[in-house]
């Protein structure tokens, strides 16, 4: 296939392919993301399958804000409220219980669900254009490098996708710190682009795990 490319003000089209069931990269602030609408099954396996990604990886989603994130998750902590109101739209992805709204595919058959309000004007109008939260791991090839611009994705992932939304250049540049607010005390699951210590200054620091 031919991938199309799309410049940032073409949302209104990312929007309408994704709602067909079809892939578009879309830029964020940490890395370039491949994605699908997470409310529709085959659209997140052609995601996996376009990747070459195991289906026991669970896929984090792509949201407008904390009212999209309860569509999708459950038993929402005051801190998620917190952590969102400090750092989103932002390299913050937080772990929380999903509440089964979503295909199974989405996080692997498993009973939690990362979401992160990406930092990039472009994508969050798809978001909002399209009106529901975005399948979106990094748009490599698995086991590649995370792409940094439309250039690098076109060359991983030319011809294997529908279309890219150029957004310039990713202003971070690596991948979102992830924490997991399921568990008791909270957890760093990966240091990216939000220090630890921009998190202990909002939750406290003995919220966090020290391991």
């Amino acid at each position: 296939m031919n991938t199309q490319y799309l410049t940032g003000g073409d949302a209104a089209q990312a929007a309408r392919l994704l709602r067909e069931g079809r892939l578009v990269a879309v830029p964020t602030e940490t890395v370039y993301g491949l994605a699908a609408d997470a409310t529709q099954e085959t659209a997140v396996q052609a995601n996996y399958d376009a990747k070459g990604r195991p289906e026991t990886k669970p896929l984090n989603v792509l949201v407008d804000g904390m009212a999209m994130v309860e569509t999708v998750c459950r038993d929402i902590p005051a801190d998620a409220y917190r952590l969102a109101e400090a750092f989103w739209p932002g390299p913050l992805t937080m772990i929380l219980w999903g509440s089964g709204t979503l295909p199974p595919i989405v996080p692997a058959g498993g009973a939690t669900q990362g979401v992160r309000c990406p930092d990039h004007p472009a994508t969050l109008a798809v978001i909002r254009a399209l009106g529901r939260p975005l399948a979106c791991p990094s748009a490599n090839l698995s086991g590649r490098p995370s792409p940094k611009s439309a250039g690098d994705v076109l060359e991983q992932l030319g011809g294997r996708i529908p279309a890219v939304l150029d957004g310039g250049p990713c202003t971070v540049g690596m991948e979102s710190t992830i924490v997991d607010l399921t568990v008791s005390p909270f957890r760093i699951l990966r240091q990216g682009g939000l220090s630890r210590e921009a998190i202990e200054a909002v939750l406290g620091p003995e919220k966090l795990d020290n391991n």
